[in-house]
């Protein structure tokens, strides 16, 4: 970011697997006095997706400003690693509470506002496809007609049952209970929101457990977040093999052969973004 207002963020990108440890993620600030400041930590932003870990301090958010603009040309989705964020979509009033361990999905062209809420800390995994590699970043925002009045509650909720509420709902808590399951690696595996754009995995892996080897239509960025997982990859003749524990992310380009094992005492839990498309 220059002092003058807004600049694009970095942009790591990888020709091959990559393994990203946690340390080793681009460090990045944004933000105005207007919008709020935001620390961004940028494991990958290659030609189809953008992976991040953003923090707020407690007590800290996120609006937007007209230097920073909070609507992308992108589908998303909002892991809380650390903390409970207070989601809000300004423009209609929306606001969900979403707590340690929970998601939160919505679709393009959807402002977004977060808050630090309970006095704790905020870190959040962001998963976003397009990338702004595609142009639907800062740019993009930018075309965006401004918000003036930030909206943080919905009056039709009131004289009526939660849940019962009309209107067109823009931002998705996912709940455990909307994890679609499947074993057809061999190991527990769960979609948690799947658009044409943006394919969002979390995988559970048992101690002495292996994954089938098994490639994506897309890039896949896996991030760890609990126990160690080894990855062996295969791209262009060469073999890759990462360890991986918890904050730590791995690069798996579009069509690479790829294995996840856990050689662990304890169960490995991970979250997988890939984009455009899961299947080979």
């Amino acid at each position: 970011m220059s002092a003058g207002g807004y600049s694009p963020s970095p942009r790591p990108t990888f020709d091959r697997p990559a393994a990203i440890p946690g340390q080793a993620a681009t460090r990045h600030i944004w933000g105005d006095a207007e919008a709020g400041f935001v620390a961004d930590r940028i494991y990958a932003s290659t030609g189809l997706i953008h992976a991040l870990v953003f923090e707020l301090p407690a007590g800290g958010a996120f609006r937007h400003s007209p230097e920073f603009r909070t609507v992308f040309g992108a589908d998303e989705v909002l892991h809380v690693l650390e903390g409970t964020m207070v989601a809000a979509n300004p423009e209609t009033g929306e606001v969900h509470r979403i707590g340690r361990g929970e998601r939160l999905f919505f679709r393009k062209d959807t402002w977004h506002h977060a808050f630090a809420h309970g006095g704790e800390p905020l870190r959040v995994l962001e998963l976003f496809a397009p990338p702004p590699s595609a142009g639907t970043s800062g740019a993009y925002a930018r075309e965006r007609p401004y918000i003036e009045r930030s909206r943080y509650a919905d009056d039709a909720a009131l004289g009526s049952v939660p849940g019962w509420v009309p209107g067109r709902v823009t931002l998705r808590p996912l709940a455990p209970a909307d994890t679609v399951w499947r074993r057809e690696l061999g190991v527990l595996e769960g979609v948690v929101a799947s658009t044409e754009q943006l394919t969002v995995v979390t995988l559970e892996i048992n101690p002495g457990e292996a994954a089938a080897e098994h490639a994506h239509g897309g890039d896949e960025v896996l991030y760890v977040l609990r126990g160690t997982l080894w990855v062996r990859a295969w791209h262009e003749d060469t073999t890759y093999v990462f360890e991986l524990g918890a904050d730590d992310a791995c690069y798996l380009p579009a069509g690479a052969r790829h294995e996840y094992r856990n050689y662990g005492t304890e169960i490995a839990e991970a979250l997988a973004g890939i984009a455009p498309q899961y299947a080979p």
